[in-house]
């Protein structure tokens, strides 16, 4: 099954690993800057957007920044209404 993450871009449900919130992630919060900046240098890193980002959507290859809200994403993953 498959879930859309943003602009017409769908990944595969299951290997999503992780969804993060970065709306309550602080700019002070080094990990996750390091984080997005190597996966960036590792060509892992996709915007889905243009407009400010609100998630991350990591999965086993790549990692991608979404507009979409880290709960609408989170409650998609959770639902059994995928395609």
């Amino acid at each position: 099954m498959f879930i859309h993450i943003g602009n017409d871009l769908s990944v595969l449900k299951s290997s999503v690993t992780c969804v993060v919130n970065l709306e309550t992630v602080s700019p002070s919060q080094k990990d996750v800057t390091e984080f997005i900046n190597s996966e960036d240098e590792q060509g892992r890193l996709q915007y889905v957007t243009e407009e400010i980002p609100k998630s991350l959507v990591i999965t086993d290859d790549k990692t991608y920044v979404c507009s979409l809200s880290a709960n609408l994403l989170l409650n998609r993953l959770m639902s059994s209404e995928s395609f």
